[in-house]
């Protein structure tokens, strides 16, 4: 899916909240191999959701770590995630895991924001902790069903990875995507994501440091054996 269809305006740029070099999660590189960086922290509630795997899931709180957000993992599997917690935190509290439905309230502000990662399956339930400003929400889907229509209708900014042809018709309904990008997501590379929000869209391929390969292993959508 590369070449011109994914050039974008300034304008458009905007639109997708991705002030490259300024403040924001690296979320891969464009058709032109730039960095992308999303700016996810706002003063409003913003709600984020990632149709994918938990390999791309976890680089990107991570990421969100090293911006000096802390990060907040609301899981069914934590065993996915304990590795990586205790590597990001270094002795600090950057990162914490709770079980599903047990989120303390968390206290987001502009000079401590948080980063709220919900892995709780393919349906979700109603989060005690909601998007809050300086504390977005990112919802980790591996697939997609019924219930999920309204959280990826409702949310900012959706990202998605490799999904099944049937999928991608619903995805691309849903977003309100062209045709030939709806078509292309079935054929996605382990690392592609196609991040959308309600007037732009950008391809890009997460390209993992040594050190985030070491802790997390290659790119992979599929959650089989992870961890």
């Amino acid at each position: 899916m590369g070449g011109a269809g994914h050039v974008l305006s300034a304008e458009e740029l905007d639109a997708l909240a991705l002030p490259v070099g300024d403040d924001g999660i690296i979320v891969g590189v464009d058709s032109r191999s730039r960095p992308a960086v999303l700016g996810i922290h706002h003063p409003v509630p913003y709600d984020v959701v990632l149709i994918g795997g938990v390999w791309a899931a976890q680089v990107l709180a991570l990421r969100a770590v090293a911006t000096g957000a802390r990060v907040v993992v609301e899981t069914g599997r934590p065993q996915l995630w304990t590795r990586l917690a205790q590597a990001a935190n270094g002795g600090l509290e950057c990162m914490t895991l709770h079980e599903v439905g047990r989120v303390p309230p968390l206290g987001a502000t502009l000079g401590s924001p948080v980063l709220v990662v919900r892995d709780c399956g393919i349906k979700p339930p109603r989060g005690r902790v909601a998007s809050a400003p300086w504390q977005p929400v990112l919802t980790l889907l591996p697939y997609l069903s019924q219930v999920s229509h309204r959280l990826v209708e409702r949310a900012a900014l959706v990202g998605v990875q490799r999904v099944s042809p049937d999928e991608a018709r619903v995805v691309g309904r849903l977003l309100a995507l062209p045709e030939v990008q709806a078509e292309a997501l079935p054929t996605f590379a382990e690392n592609a994501t196609l991040w959308c929000t309600r007037t732009a869209r950008l391809l890009v391929r997460m390209v993992p440091t040594d050190s985030e390969t070491g802790l997390l292993g290659n790119p992979s959508r599929l959650d089989v054996g992870h961890g």
